[in-house]
C-alpha cells in the first residue's frame, strides 16, 4: 500500500481501492439481497429494521436521508408509517432520499415498484449530494461497515442534518457475552457463507460481510465515533443480544 489503509473484511487495503471492492461485492449480490437476508437471519432483521423505523418515527412533511438505502427496505417502512400519521392527522407528504453508492442495488429497489415519496439517487456517504442542514432525519442501515472512513460518513451526516435532526444507525455489533459470541461466529463463518454459496451462487462475497462484521467497532467505541462527529444524546439498543445494535443521536 501506497496511501492510507482501509479494511475489507479480514483484509487492509489501499483506502482507494476498497469502494471499489464493496462495489464488486453488491454488484454480485444486489438480485438476490433481500432474499439472502431473510435466510442468513431466519427473518430477524425484519424485527430489528421494524423497531429502528418506530424509533425514527417519520412524520408528515419531513425530509429523511436514507442512507446505503439499497433496496429501499427501510425507506418503504417510512413512507408506510408516514401515510398512516396522514390518515390520522393529515399533513404533506415526506420526501425520503435513498442515497446508494451501488447502482445495482438502486435498480434492484426500483424494479420493486415505485412510491412517490422516494428520490432514488446513487451517491456517497461521505459527499452526500444534499446541502447543508437539509433534512429531519438520517438514516443508514447495515451500510455504514462498508464505508471507507466512518468519521468521514458521520460527519456528512451531520452536515445534512437540521439542529436537533435525528440520526440512526442501525448495524450489526458484537454479542455481549461470550457464549453468544461463540456461537454467533461460528453460525457466522461456517453457514452464511454456504448460504451464500448454494442460494447466491457466490461464497465470497459473504464470506467478505461475515469479515466486515467482525471488523467493525464494537458498541461503545462505535458511539464514542458518533460523539466526535458533532452528535449529542448519543445510545445505542443492542438487539438479539448485541447481534445487533440500534445507535441514535441528535445533531447539536
Amino acid at each position: 500500500m501506497t496511501g492510507p489503509s482501509a479494511t475489507f473484511g479480514f483484509r487492509d487495503v489501499d483506502a482507494s481501492e476498497k469502494a471499489g471492492l464493496v462495489r464488486g461485492v453488491f454488484d454480485r449480490v444486489a438480485k438476490r439481497y433481500d432474499l439472502m437476508n431473510d435466510l442468513m437471519s431466519a427473518g430477524v432483521h425484519r424485527l430489528w429494521k421494524d423497531a429502528a423505523a418506530a424509533r425514527l418515527n417519520p412524520q408528515p412533511g419531513e425530509v429523511i436521508v436514507d442512507c446505503a438505502g439499497g433496496t429501499g427496505d427501510m425507506a418503504r417502512r417510512y413512507v408506510k408509517m408516514v401515510r398512516r400519521a396522514q390518515e390520522r392527522r393529515g399533513g404533506a407528504d415526506a420526501t425520503i432520499f435513498v442515497v446508494d453508492y451501488n447502482a445495482e442495488m438502486i435498480a434492484a429497489g426500483i424494479e420493486r415498484g415505485v412510491m412517490p415519496e422516494l428520490v432514488w439517487a446513487v451517491g456517497d456517504a461521505q459527499r452526500l449530494p444534499l446541502p447543508d442542514a437539509s433534512a429531519d432525519a438520517y438514516s443508514i442501515s447495515f451500510g455504514i461497515r462498508n464505508v471507507t472512513d466512518i468519521s468521514a460518513a458521520l460527519r456528512e451526516a451531520r452536515r445534512v442534518l437540521k439542529p436537533g435532526g435525528r440520526f440512526l444507525c442501525l448495524e450489526f455489533s458484537r454479542p455481549t457475552t461470550e457464549a453468544l459470541r461463540a456461537a454467533y461466529d461460528a453460525y457466522s463463518f461456517k453457514v452464511i457463507p454456504e448460504i451464500g454459496a448454494r442460494v447466491a451462487n457466490d461464497r465470497e462475497s459473504y464470506q467478505y460481510l461475515v469479515e466486515s462484521i467482525r471488523r467493525f467497532p464494537d458498541q461503545k467505541t462505535f458511539a464514542a465515533m458518533i460523539t466526535d462527529a458533532g452528535f449529542s444524546q448519543v445510545g445505542f439498543t443492542n438487539y438479539s443480544g448485541g447481534v445487533a445494535a440500534l445507535h441514535t443521536g441528535r445533531a447539536i
